[in-house]
């Protein structure tokens, strides 16, 4: 449309362009890797907090 390749031709050509990752690099993006961190820290957290709910509850 509007003379342009197809968005998977488009997408296909940018990786090319870009390469394999380093060895031992896991993320391209500093920020994938914060959201990442944020993410499982947050897993964590709440499972933590469930099991002091219920194992540490005040009172029984």
């Amino acid at each position: 449309m509007f003379n342009r390749p197809p968005l998977e031709e488009r997408i296909a050509a940018r990786q090319r362009e870009r390469g394999p990752l380093m060895p031992g690099k896991y993320f391209e993006h500093s920020v994938a890797r914060n959201l990442f961190i944020f993410g499982i820290a947050m897993v964590v957290f709440t499972h933590l907090a469930a099991f002091v709910m219920i194992f540490f509850e005040p009172g029984g």
